[in-house]
């Protein structure tokens, strides 16, 4: 019979595939929708951003492929961005690789480094390319919970050792998504040691190293000793310059590991738009300019939420962070039927935590995506949702 292979079939569903479809019959038939779901910022990317890219579209030579070498402008960017900022230097040409977005780069990973059978280590609640690339790649996903009384951490120093000695890939994300965790400098020196020294391949996705708060800085995993040998970093353009539908970001490591992603890919894509390529140069040539302003935006919005969810019974602790809150549902309130309670009665869209993954129940997700006057009308609406949420339990017991 025709159909999915066994991979495919053994992927769960995305956490985000209904939605979009609800959300338009709900705006169809008239209700005010607050979308507090994906981490799709609103507004514009930069002005100037725009700008160079309407001026690199009459380049006439930026129409043609860019395969994987793509816009030498855009290596050139990247490498100088990663040198100002975290004080790492990479060749432009061997250890940058452009992305379609570093969602994709993050799955082919695993395409890369991973034989078959291989375990591949991936955090939950966790962002579903990490599951979807091992899966996908024949690989054996090993779930590692992340909990709130570790601090969010993946730590491998809690692992068999017979599983590390079989482990090819590790997916590590800090600032993290969803739970908004940092990582301490101690932490990142003992995750490079044990994967230096079991030989495990190191995924350091940092797409959320701008959008922090209260004087917190977020490092490269590059600024550990020894993580060249053994990492690969993800960049992108989405989180913090509003770039998120420009599917744009870029990895960096040691010209080995780049080059067996860039292997992958040159047989799946041909590289992104070099115009895109041209505009993100300039973005990241600016990007002292740009991210002061988007940080004091998420700062306001951080605040404003905070507070509005202290003031219906549901506090969280300001995350130092990303452009999420990660918040904890009172016992007996499964977060799927909370969040679809949100959307079909209130028209308020978030993330279930059992949608990064079994280890995120009891849990939900909001994005600061909409203004402070929008979040504190949005989780206005969802003090409602937990009081009908507690009267149905209540209801049930009795």
């Amino acid at each position: 019979m025709i159909g999915p292979n066994a991979r495919t079939s053994a992927l769960p569903g995305y956490p985000l595939a209904r939605i979009p479809s609800i959300k338009r019959r709900l705006i169809e038939s008239g209700v005010d929708v607050i979308d507090l779901g994906a981490g799709d910022s609103d507004g514009m990317p930069p002005e100037g951003t725009r700008r160079a890219l309407v001026e690199a579209m009459d380049r006439e030579q930026l129409h043609k492929y860019g395969f994987q070498q793509g816009n030498p402008d855009f290596r050139r960017a990247a490498s100088d961005w990663l040198l100002r900022r975290f004080g790492q230097a990479f060749d432009p040409t061997t250890e940058i690789l452009p992305l379609i977005g570093s969602k994709e780069g993050l799955a082919h990973l695993a395409f890369a480094v991973v034989d078959p059978g291989d375990a591949v280590i991936v955090p939950e609640p966790g962002y579903q390319a990490y599951l979807g690339g091992a899966v996908l790649a024949g690989a054996e996903p090993v779930i590692v919970p992340l909990r709130a009384e570790k601090q969010f951490l993946l730590e491998l120093d809690d692992l068999d050792e017979q599983l590390l000695d079989r482990t090819s890939l590790v997916y590590v994300n800090y600032p993290n998504n969803p739970t908004s965790a940092v990582a301490p400098r101690d932490y990142l020196e003992r995750l490079v040691a044990r994967c230096r020294r079991h030989q495990i391949v190191l995924a350091y996705d940092n797409p959320y190293c701008d959008t922090t708060f209260d004087g917190y800085r977020a490092p490269s995993i590059f600024e550990v000793d020894g993580a060249r040998d053994v990492a690969v970093e993800f960049f992108s353009m989405s989180k913090s310059f509003k770039m998120t539908g420009w599917r744009l970001g870029f990895a960096v490591g040691n010209a080995t590991l780049i080059g067996a992603l860039s292997k992958v890919k040159s047989y799946i894509d041909t590289g992104s738009f070099q115009a895109l390529q041209a505009a993100a140069a300039w973005t990241l040539d600016n990007a002292e300019a740009l991210v002061p302003s988007l940080v004091t935006e998420l700062t306001a919005r951080r605040d404003a939420a905070v507070a509005a969810l202290a003031e219906i019974g549901l506090p969280v602790q300001a995350p130092l962070a990303t452009m999420y809150l990660w918040i904890p549902l009172p016992a007996g309130i499964d977060s799927t039927r909370f969040s679809t309670h949100a959307l079909e009665h209130e028209g308020v869209v978030v993330l279930p935590g059992a949608g990064f993954g079994a280890g995120g129940e009891g849990f939900f997700r909001i994005a600061l995506t909409v203004s402070p006057g929008r979040l504190r009308e949005a989780i206005g609406r969802l003090g409602r949702t937990l009081a009908a949420c507690r009267d149905a339990g209540s209801t049930t017991a009795g």
